[in-house]
Parts: structure tokens; C-alpha cells; sequence
């Protein structure tokens, strides 16, 4: 089973690199830390020398710091210029995103931002450097594929919950002990740790997406030790697991209305001839141009979302939308397969491995199938394309779950902590903009700074808005704080 909607910044993950940790420290360094030269892995060369890698230990459990310890993949780049501000540490999203692999390849979009700071980033526990989980093998992961996310009779039913639990149970057998530990919180204090071997005061943060629910939950724990942060693509920290699903069936119906009105289509029109091909789909997956592939509905919906991320990807949406017509589903399987990590191979990534094992032990509430059902038909009024499938994932994603779910929504409250840049982009499809009020509101009362764009795609910051980057920086680089309710167009 495959969750349709990833909070992280995909754009930057176009270009993935994979680093770890090699031998040689550096001379000059105070953390204590040995960083030495980023190595290459099985997933991509290594970075320039310009980046180093290290493994900070951490307390396994955070309730026991002198227990058991587990490894933290680190990942940085020193300040070019001569007036240092200290470190800024990124979070690009997921939950279970790799900011050891996508820093090196987000570094050119935040290049003004490294004349003042060490870029810095890590992978949190449960992703790869950091003790990476991996629930099922290659294989397994492929053969799930003709499992029907969107249940029609009692025998798919028993399929989905099934692979659900299987998926759940893999995760524990491969994760042990760490399966209890891999908190939104644990994280949050794996960051204060960060902070304090990398010699800073405070924590200057960007974070993305997933990583904006992170830096609110830090600026909770720790308000006092917030310093400039900005959180952009926002997570609403008051939904939970159905408010987040709506909230995403919402968010990308409005990127697909965006998308037909670009092609001259009438989005109602439009939505409901997607429809109709996906349920043609449903009935008779597409030849694909792959030796033993057919392109599902599961993997169509998942190609769709795919471009839905970046308005500069709507035209190859036409394409595959117009192959998929003429019964040609070689185009939609490449972006599910881009979406899904899979490579040429077969060989896949485990991003929605650790998110799982994040957000299930994040995520108190488990609705059951029945539940399901009596929500499906409002989650189909909210979106006719996406609305089912976000539905029925509600049910699936943490079904019999090993283990239980912490709370039902974050508390990001930070009173008393410095003001936090919220970056909230109107036409945001996977955080839709309503995140970003929200979390200005829940961070309190002259903490919470909301910055809002009038654009489209996942994100706001280095998305081609002069005005929202130059706020951004003028925030970063010199404590210059933009008035509450900016809006740039």
C-alpha cells in the first residue's frame, strides 16, 4: 500500500543524491563531532567535497538519556561568507524524508541563505542514515500493487486491511524497539540535541511541509531556544487523521481545477471525465509498456498526483492523461514509479516506510472500514478524482498498527518564543493554505507571523516569487520581520 499524498518537498527530491559517512575529520571543528567526507551509496554518487558527514548518538528513549543510543545521520556545508550567523538546520518533509540525501540538492535554491549559515540537515531516526526502517522487500512491494486500495466487494476488503497489517507487522520485525521511538516529538528533542553540538544559542530552522509540523512541536518543547524560524508548505496541526485526508482531497482537487482551467477545460467537466478513466481503470488496468506491469487505478491516481506538485509538471499531466485515453498507460506508470521511488530495476525506495512508522505512532485515531464507509461519500463530494482513495486511506494506513498513536492532533503552542515566519501558498495542493493560519494561530499571540502567496504548487519559498523569497531572506539574514498578514501576489 502506497499513501497517495507525501507531505515533502518533491520538487527538491528530483534530484536526489545519497551521502554518508566516510573517515577524516575535520581539523577546525568544535562540536565534537567526527565529520568527515560524504561517501557514495547504492542510491547515488557522493557529494562535492564541499559537504561533510557525521553520526551524532542520541538516547534511543528520550524519557532514559543515559540508555540505549542510536545514530543520526548529519549532513553539512560551512557558511561562505565571513560574517556567520551560525547553523540553519532544514527538514524537507514526509514524515521520513532523507535531508542527509536532498540537502546537497535543495543547497542551490537557499545559496544567498549559505553566505551567513552552515546548511545543515539530518536524517531523523527511523530514515535512512538514522536507522532506516524497511518493512518489506521489492517484491512484496510490487505484488501489493494489484492490491485495490478503493475496495469494491467484501474479498477486496479483506485484501486492503490485510496487506495493511502485513505491511504493519513487517515494520515491527525490522524496526524492533526503535518501532516506539520514532516520534514527531523524539525528533523534536533529537534537534535540540543537534542544536547544542553544533554550538548555537538557538535553533534557526527552515522547515518544509511534514517539516513544518516538526518545528512547531520543537517551538512547544522548546520556546525559549527558538530562534529564526520559518515554516513553509504548512501542515494544519489542528486535523486529525480524517481532517488531514480532507484536507488533502481539498487541497488537490483545487491544484486539478487550476490544472483543466490552464487547459481550457471546465473543471467540473474535466474532474468528471478523470473520473470515468479511472474507474474504466479500475475495471481493466492499462497495458503499460512494462514486462508484467498494467497501470491500476492505484498507480493512475498516483501518477496524477504526481505533477499536481509543481505547475511547471501540468503539461506532462496532458500527455499521460491523453495516453491513458487511447488505452496507453506507459506515461502514468513513470510517474507513479517517480512517486513511488521505484527505478528501473525495481529497486525501491522506503520514504513511505519511515513515514508510516512516524505518522502511525504520531496518529491516535484509527478508523475502522465501517467508519470508513460512512465517510466516503463526503469525501467524494469534496473531490470526485481523489476523495475515495484519501478516504479508504484512513482506514488502511495504520491498520492494526503494532503499536499505539500518541495524540489525535499536535500541540504546537510556543509561548514566549520568538517570532516564527509561516509561509502559506493559496494554491498548495498537498498542505493546503488553511495549514498555514492555522499554525500561526495555534503558535500564539505575537509568535506566529503568517506570510501568504497567491500562487500554486507545494511550497512557496525559491518557487519564483521575488517577494516571497526576498521577505524570507530579509527574515533569515537580518532578523527583519515582515508585518503579520503579508500577502505577496
Amino acid at each position: 500500500m502506497t499513501r497517495f499524498v507525501r507531505w515533502t518537498a518533491l520538487a527538491a527530491a528530483s534530484a536526489l543524491l545519497a551521502a554518508g559517512c566516510s573517515g577524516g575529520s575535520s581539523g577546525d571543528d568544535k562540536s565534537g563531532l567526527s565529520w568527515g567526507r560524504c561517501k557514495a551509496t547504492a542510491d547515488g554518487p557522493a557529494p562535492s567535497s564541499e559537504w561533510q558527514c557525521a553520526t551524532l548518538k542520541v538516547p534511543l528513549d528520550w524519557s532514559k538519556p543515559d540508555g540505549e543510543t542510536i545514530g543520526l545521520g548529519l549532513i553539512r556545508a560551512k557558511a561562505r561568507g565571513d560574517d556567520r550567523l551560525g547553523s540553519l538546520l532544514f527538514n524537507f518533509g514526509g514524515p521520513g524524508a532523507s535531508g542527509v540525501s536532498m540537502m546537497p540538492s535543495y543547497a542551490p535554491t537557499v545559496s544567498s541563505l549559505r553566505e551567513r549559515y552552515d546548511l545543515v540537515s539530518w536524517d531523523p531516526r527511523g530514515v535512512g542514515a538514522s536507522e532506516g526502517v524497511r518493512c518489506r522487500g521489492d517484491k512484496q512491494i510490487q505484488a501489493a500493487e494489484s492490491v485495490d486500495v478503493t475496495p469494491d466487494t467484501p474479498a477486496e476488503e479483506k485484501a486492503y486491511v490485510e496487506d495493511a497489517a502485513h505491511f504493519g507487522k513487517g515494520c515491527q520485525k525490522d524496526a524492533g524497539k526503535l518501532m516506539a521511538h520514532v516520534s514527531t516529538a523524539d525528533s523534536a528533542r533529537d534537534m535540540d540535541r543537534i542544536r547544542q553540538v553544533l554550538g548555537d544559542d538557538r535553533m534557526n530552522y527552515f522547515g518544509i511541509s511534514y517539516g513544518t509540523e516538526l518545528g512547531g512541536t520543537y517551538a512547544h518543547l522548546f520556546p525559549k531556544k527558538v530562534g529564526r524560524m520559518t515554516l513553509d508548505a504548512v501542515v494544519d496541526p489542528t486535523a486529525d487523521t480524517v481532517g488531514h485526508a480532507l484536507n488533502q482531497a481539498r487541497g488537490f482537487q483545487r491544484a486539478l481545477n487550476g490544472y483543466l482551467r490552464s487547459t481550457g477545460q471546465d473543471p467540473q467537466d474535466g474532474t468528471r471525465k478523470i473520473a470515468e478513466l479511472l474507474r474504466r481503470i479500475d475495471t481493466h488496468p492499462l497495458p503499460a509498456g512494462a514486462p508484467g506491469r498494467k497501470l491500476t487505478q492505484t498507480l493512475a491516481v498516483t501518477g496524477i498526483i504526481l505533477p499536481l506538485y509543481s505547475k511547471d509538471s501540468w503539461p506532462t499531466l496532458t500527455s499521460a492523461l491523453e495516453a491513458a485515453e487511447r488505452d496507453d498507460g506507459s506515461e502514468l506508470l513513470v510517474l507513479a514509479d517517480r512517486y513511488n521511488e521505484r527505478d528501473p530495476s525495481g529497486r525501491y525506495g522506503t520514504t513511505t516506510h519511515s513515514q508510516r512508522v512516524i505518522s502511525c505512532l504520531d496518529d491516535r485515531q484509527r478508523p475502522t472500514v465501517a467508519q470508513t464507509k460512512k465517510l466516503l461519500p463526503r469525501f467524494e463530494t469534496v473531490s470526485p478524482v481523489f476523495g475515495t482513495f484519501l478516504g479508504w486511506d484512513t482506514a488502511g494506513w495504520c491498520h492494526d498498527w503494532p503499536v499505539p498513536g500518541q495524540h489525535e492532533t499536535p500541540e504546537v503552542s510556543a509561548p514566549g518564543a520568538a517570532p516564527v515566519l509561516v509561509v502559506g501558498n493559496t494554491g498548495d495542493p498537498a498542505t493546503p493554505y488553511e495549514g498555514a493560519r492555522r499554525m500561526a494561530g495555534e503558535l500564539g499571540k505575537g509568535v506566529g507571523v503568517l506570510l501568504t502567496w497567491r500562487g500554486e504548487g507545494h511550497g512557496a519559498y525559491g518557487s519564483g516569487s521575488d517577494c516571497v523569497d526576498s521577505a524570507v531572506n530579509a527574515y533569515l539574514l537580518d532578523d527583519s520581520v515582515p508585518k503579520d498578514g503579508k500577502v505577496c501576489s
